[in-house]
């Protein structure tokens, strides 16, 4: 099949279910969910799924939904993602459609990941005939910070999987256009929390104590220069220390200092190499003012490494269905992470950003991602649509 030759008609059959994607859309977003039990969005999802001739799984230990359409011709199985979950943020947009729930909101785009897959699962079950091999939908719960591709791959999501692909709206890129790059698309996160132990007393006598907010303030500065001292220049790295808290009046020196942060690299090699030199830095600056320290790395997502030939992939898919001129080459990756990293560690693929600018604002204007005012352009989920549908074509 030449795509080139569909090309057009890929995009009108997008523009064709448009209005049931932006209805979808609006309606997952106005009931979030959080975390791995999704039970109302699952329910939205099998309920748009029915009729469509799909072999239909439901997850175990979270609330994910797999749809396969085996066209019963020999090909290769396509796996394409939509992820589910929301953040537990309050939205502050005024729309019809906000978030109906306190402290939860589609902050990141993922109420459009799965109403784009879902007119894509439509469009291609209405084309079966056309295709060859098996295609299999993946809806995933938690994966802000939950790990739900992990447990979606336990429970065999990736079983004869040949190729994966997946789409994530970005707020500050041009609307309608594509954004990736092969390698390191996004970065590993790691949360670290360290405690450093001391001896409380009165703040008048600090003599007699063994105060812990020194080595802590210490600790801090030695964490932020270790990268720069230990991390080659050319090797992308960030340890932020976000969050610190000691004592709880003027006149008490407090037996403790806690303070956690986050690790964000492109490298696995300078992971290891940051986790290594963060507990050193946290143990020798608690010695050094005879404190005592508990540091721990809670591990996150690895880096999100794109394969080269699947990037190349999607570039070609997008100039031929979307528009010359629509896929964009990254000259850097983006230190957030992804859990689609899981994925990616198995099988060959990629992923794209999907510019959602709003039409009346600059990418630079833009409220980001995970902002209580992100909002999106729902005209470019049209262009989602139509490359889902072209990738597993």
């Amino acid at each position: 099949m030449d795509l080139a030759d569909v090309g057009t008609e890929l995009i009108e059959a997008a523009q064709g279910v448009q209005d049931h994607t932006v209805e979808l859309r609006r309606a997952i977003h106005a009931d979030p969910e959080l975390g791995l039990d999704l039970p109302k969005t699952q329910k939205k999802i099998l309920e748009a799924l029915d009729g469509l001739g799909l072999d239909i799984t439901t997850g175990k230990a979270l609330t994910s939904v797999v749809a396969d359409l085996d066209t019963g011709k020999p090909g290769p199985t396509i796996l394409l993602r939509g992820d589910m979950d929301a953040l537990p943020l309050q939205e502050d947009l005024d729309v019809a459609w906000r978030s109906q729930n306190e402290q939860m909101m589609h902050a990141c785009g993922h109420d459009a990941h799965v109403a784009m897959l879902l007119s894509a699962a439509r469009l291609l079950s209405e084309n079966k005939s056309e295709l060859t091999g098996k295609i299999r939908f993946m809806f995933q719960p938690g994966e802000e910070g939950h790990h739900g591709a992990k447990y979606m791959i336990d429970e065999g999501v990736l079983d004869g999987v040949d190729r994966a692909f997946a789409l994530h709206v970005f707020t500050q890129m041009r609307s309608g256009h594509f954004f990736s790059r092969g390698g390191a698309l996004m970065a590993s996160a790691d949360r670290f929390e360290i405690t450093i132990n001391g001896l409380g007393g009165h703040a008048s006598m600090p003599h007699g104590c063994i105060d812990p907010i020194p080595a802590a303030a210490s600790t801090v500065l030695g964490l932020h220069a270790m990268v720069g001292r230990t991390t080659p220049a050319s090797e992308a790295a960030v340890v932020t220390v976000s969050h610190i808290n000691a004592g709880t009046t003027n006149n008490i020196i407090p037996h403790s200092a806690f303070m956690e942060g986050t690790i964000r690299t492109l490298n696995e090699d300078v992971r290891d190499t940051l986790h290594t030199n963060l507990m050193n830095v946290a143990n020798h600056n608690a010695q050094a003012h005879n404190c005592s320290c508990n540091a721990e790395i809670i591990a996150g997502y690895p880096v999100t490494i794109n394969n080269e030939e699947e990037v190349q992939r999607a570039a070609a898919v997008a100039e031929a269905v979307v528009g010359e001129g629509s896929f964009h080459i990254m000259r850097e990756a983006v230190m957030g992470a992804e859990d689609w990293s899981y994925v990616l560690n198995k099988v060959p693929g990629s992923m794209a950003f999907l510019g959602v600018c709003a039409p009346d604002l600059t990418p630079e204007e833009a409220a980001p991602n995970h902002s209580n005012l992100m909002t999106i352009d729902e005209d470019a989920m049209a262009q989602g649509v139509a490359m889902y549908t072209a990738m597993a074509m």
